[in-house]
C-alpha cells in the first residue's frame, strides 16, 4: 500500500516557484526551500529528488501558466493582432508588488545558468514553445487578411516575443508609469501598424 503524501505538492511547487523566481537557482539554498516549502530536508529530497529536479517542476509549472494566459487572451480575443497588441499594453500594469518578480523567470534563469548546462535546454525549449504560440497567432492572423501575405508570421514572432521579454526587465527599472505605458503602447502601436488595410 503506498504511503500518501503529506504535504500539498501544488503548494510546494508554488512556493517553490516563487522562491527561484526571487532568488534564481544558485543562489537558492537547501535552507530557504526549507523554510519556503514549510518541509524537511529529507521530505524534500523524498518528494523531488534533489534541488535541480524541484526547480525543472518549478520552471515547467512558471512556463506552462504563461503560455496557458496567452493562449488564453489570444483565443479570447476580437483578432489575433488585437490580442498582441493588447498584451504588448498590458505589460505597463507590471508592479513588483503582485509578482515575486516582474522580470520573466525563464529569462532571469537563461541568463544565469552557463550554456551546457541541461537547465539551459529546458528553458529554451519552453521558450521556444512560447514563440511558436506567437507564431500560431499571427499566421492566423495573416489568413484571416490582418496581416498581409508577404508578412512573415515565423520573424514576426521572434521579434514580438524579444519585445515582451524585453519590456518585463524594462519594468524592473522603470520608476515612470507613464514612461512605461508610452513605451509599451509605442511597441503594441508597431505592431498594429502592420495590419493590412482594405
Amino acid at each position: 500500500m503506498s504511503r500518501t503524501a503529506s504535504y500539498d505538492r501544488d503548494a510546494a511547487l508554488d512556493a517553490a516557484m516563487t522562491l527561484f523566481w526571487v532568488k534564481g537557482f544558485n543562489a537558492t539554498s537547501l535552507k530557504d526551500l526549507e523554510d519556503a516549502l514549510q518541509m524537511r530536508p529529507g521530505s524534500i529530497y523524498a518528494a523531488f529528488k534533489n534541488k535541480e529536479t524541484l526547480f525543472r517542476a518549478a520552471l515547467d509549472r512558471y512556463a506552462e501558466r504563461t503560455a496557458d494566459d496567452l493562449r488564453t487572451l489570444i483565443d479570447t480575443a476580437a483578432s489575433p493582432l488585437a490580442a498582441l497588441q493588447s498584451h504588448l499594453r498590458g505589460l505597463a500594469q507590471l508592479d513588483p508588488c503582485d509578482k515575486p518578480s516582474t522580470a520573466c523567470m525563464l529569462v532571469k534563469t537563461l541568463l544565469e545558468i552557463p550554456r551546457g548546462n541541461d537547465l539551459r535546454d529546458v528553458v529554451t525549449t519552453h521558450l521556444d514553445q512560447i514563440e511558436g504560440i506567437l507564431s500560431d497567432a499571427l499566421h492566423r492572423a495573416r489568413a484571416l487578411g490582418e496581416l498581409p501575405q508577404t508578412c512573415d508570421p515565423d520573424r514576426l514572432a521572434h521579434r514580438v516575443q524579444t519585445y515582451i521579454f524585453g519590456l518585463k526587465i524594462q519594468a524592473q527599472r522603470e520608476t515612470d508609469a507613464e514612461s512605461m505605458r508610452t513605451l509599451c503602447a509605442d511597441l503594441a502601436d508597431e505592431i498594429g501598424g502592420l495590419r493590412q488595410t482594405t
